[in-house]
Parts: C-alpha cells; structure tokens; sequence
C-alpha cells in the first residue's frame, strides 16, 4: 500500500533528481529565444501572400537593407532612360569620407554608374551609394526624399529613410513586411541580376576586389539575389528572393545576432515555402455569377464578372479542400458604370483566406430618362 508518507518522500527525490537539470534547459531555452530574429517574413511575390511571419509590422532599423530601394530607384530611372550604366561619376569629398563598408573612394575619382552600382550590390559599399545618389539627385538629402517618395507609392506606410547607405539614425526604419514589398518590386527588374548573383569580382583594373556579402548566391537552389545589412542596432539582416517552378518567394529577416544565423534564417523560410506550398488558379462557378437587378436603368440587370483571375498560393495537395463564397448587393441604382463593384469572390481554405477579388459590374448601364423611356417603349411595340 502506497502511504501519503512513500509519496512525499518519492516526489522530494524526484525534485533532487531534476533540480541539477533545471538551470541547463532554461539555460538552453534563453538562448533558443536569443538567436530568434527580431523579426522575420516569407511571401510570394507575384501574389504578394504572406506564408510565414513573426513581426512583420515592427518598426526596425535595416542597416543596409535600405540600399534595395536605392537600386530600386536606380533600376527604374535606367529603364526609362534617365541614368546610363555608362555614365561617368565623380565621386565629392562626402562620398569619399563615408566608412563602414567601402571601395575607398577618393574626392575626384571617377567611376562609371556600373561600376558603382556594382559596388553597392556585391559588396555593400557605402561611398559608392552615395556618390551615385549625389550624381543622380544632386545631393544625398534629395535623393533620400526620393526613396521616400517611392516607398510612399508602394504603400510602405511603416518605412522612413533618413540617409541612402542604412546608417543607425532616429527615424530611420522598415518593417520586415515593408521590405519584403520593395525586394519584390526590385526583382522584377532584371538589369542587376548578372551583379546580383555574382559572388566575386574586381575593379580598378583587379586593385580592388568584391567579394558578395550574400553567401546564399553560392549555395541556395534558385536564388535570385539579395542584400544584407549589418549595424550595431540593427543587427544582422537580409532580405532573399528566390525562384523554382512558377513560385518566386521573398524571405526577410531582421534583428539576428550573427551573420549564420541570418542565412540559416532566410534558407529555412524558403525551404519551408517551397516545400510546403503551391500555386493554384481558383475556379469559377458561373452559376453563381447571377444578374442583379438594376432600378431606374437602361436594362434591367447587371451582368456580374470576377475582377482579379490571377494565382494564389495554397499549401501542397490542399486543392480539394478549398472552398468558394460568392456575395452580392442585393440591387443597384442606375447609373451603374463598367467596373462599379458589386460583390466579393473569396476563396477559402480550412476557414482561412486565401484569395480575394471584387466582382464587378460588366458594362455601363445609364439611367432611364424620359426620352430613354419613350424609346425604349417604342422599341418593345415595332417588335411585338
């Protein structure tokens, strides 16, 4: 028989027998949540669905993180011609007496543009963002106004640059959400991508080597190219694209404590988006779509049509699972034009959305008037 006395003695052993091991796994566990990011993001691309994230909203600084929406604008005035990669730049004395990371520009010394964004993107050089930036803005300050500018009309409404190279600044910051929106944007840009995906080169005639500080461009399977940062507040960051099949992920991380643990950050985000999801084009069941009266109008019903046929990104062998809601205003007033919406199409899966589109009116419908009116009755008599 098993006394009250036998139990306390049992348990006071088995307290003696753990206690050794209690300070190691908590021990253990501190630094599990130490090396976690501060804040970390995986989405599609194209569809801009967001698989993983952990937050992604927080206001943070990105060291240079900040030079993808530099090469941004840079790619962008390239395509619409007003910057060549064959231009030449002279680099200020500003430029010149950035530090960190650098080419060791000197005060007067010319590059090209190419050479300079070269620079930036393999090897992160601070002088030579900012002599690209004064060469194509007029001054730093100028040019940060237009990296703003351009986050604004991209809806990165948690994002403020105060200088082009990532320097720890009050008021300078993103959010994992925010970067990944600009990474995207910058990969559809394929003018940078030989400088993106090269892991080692030279200028000044090999005086001066590049090594990439993205090491994922010599390992991961698809990559697409990226860009680190690394500051005292910022920590270690990157911000990876990464391409297979039709799926093209961006995975951001934010606040590591090493520069390993930031790749091993970023590769296990894209590893789980790729082998956990898969593109899908949702059905459409027309029967659904029925005509919605319209009062007051040229005719009498609208003709309803799914806004948005595009992809979205569901989890592997889900398909059979997802599940359709079409709603609809129950009538319309006339005038009704092309495009007014008239209801929402969503695609569900295990009672989460997955795709969202407006439903639309088909074609204008204009408001009966009296001449319309008169019309209308007429046409009705000559076809009886």
């Amino acid at each position: 028989m098993i006394t009250l006395k036998r139990l306390v003695c049992a348990a006071a052993a088995a307290a003696v027998l753990l206690c050794p091991f209690v300070p190691e796994m908590t021990a253990a566990a501190e630094e599990a949540e130490a090396k976690k990011p501060a804040a970390e993001i995986l989405v599609e691309a194209e569809t801009g669905q967001v698989l993983y994230s952990e937050n992604a909203d927080m206001k943070l600084p990105m060291a240079s993180v900040t030079k993808v929406m530099a090469l941004l604008i840079w790619a962008e005035e390239i395509e619409e011609g007003k910057l060549s990669l064959e231009e030449t730049v002279k680099a200020t004395s500003y430029a010149a007496s950035m530090d960190g990371s650098v080419i060791w520009l000197e005060a007067g010394e010319e590059m090209t543009a190419a050479e300079l964004i070269e620079a930036v993107i393999i090897s992160s050089a601070n002088d030579a963002c900012a002599a690209l930036a004064e060469h194509t803005a007029g001054s730093e300050a100028q040019f940060v106004r237009q990296m703003n500018k351009r986050a604004a009309e991209l809806g990165m409404k948690n994002t403020h640059y105060k200088n082009c190279v990532g320097y720890d600044e009050d008021g300078h910051y993103s959010t994992a959400r925010d970067i990944a929106v600009v990474t995207a944007q910058l990969m559809e840009h394929e003018v940078f991508r030989g400088w993106m995906l090269t892991w080692m080169d030279y200028l000044r005639g090999g005086a001066t080597q590049l090594v990439n500080t993205n090491k994922m461009v010599r390992y991961y399977d698809g990559i697409l190219g990226g860009k680190t940062g690394t500051t005292d507040n910022a920590g270690c960051c990157l911000t990876v694209c990464a391409e297979r099949g039709d799926m093209r992920l961006v995975a951001v991380t934010l606040g590591n404590e090493t520069d390993e643990e930031r790749f091993d950050s970023a590769e296990s985000l894209l590893d789980y988006g790729f082998g956990s999801f898969e593109k899908f084009t949702p059905e459409i069941d027309y029967s659904q779509l029925a005509p919605i009266k319209v009062k007051r109008g040229t005719e009498r019903e609208a003709v309803p049509v799914i806004a948005d046929r595009s992809e979205c990104v569901i989890k592997k062998g889900r398909s059979g699972s997802v599940k359709y809601e079409y709603t609809f205003v129950e009538q319309l007033e006339a005038p009704v034009e092309k495009g007014q919406f008239v209801g929402e199409y969503l695609v569900m899966l295990d009672g989460i959305e997955v795709f969202r589109s407006d439903i639309v009116a088909e074609k204008d419908i204009p408001r009966m008037d009296f001449i319309k009116c008169l019309w209308l009755i007429f046409s009705e008599m000559i076809t009886m």
